[in-house]
């Protein structure tokens, strides 16, 4: 007797740089205070970042 698996419907989400379809669980999701952002890969969240003139290095904080 053979069984027959029905497939699974998985999530997707569009990358913000080329639209690629990607699962979510597979997706880079950088948080922003108003909205979340999806990635297919580092070069595209790379590009993302690029665009909007952040870096990776910490925001030091002043002492008041």
């Amino acid at each position: 007797m053979t069984t027959h698996d029905k497939p699974v419907k998985v999530e997707q989400v569009a990358c913000e740089i080329c639209l690629k379809e990607v699962p979510l669980s597979e997706a880079i999701v950088p948080e922003a205070t108003d909205y979340v952002a999806h990635f297919c890969g580092l070069d595209c969240y790379q590009k993302w970042k690029d665009q909007r003139g952040e870096t990776d290095e910490p925001v030091e904080k002043s002492r008041s």
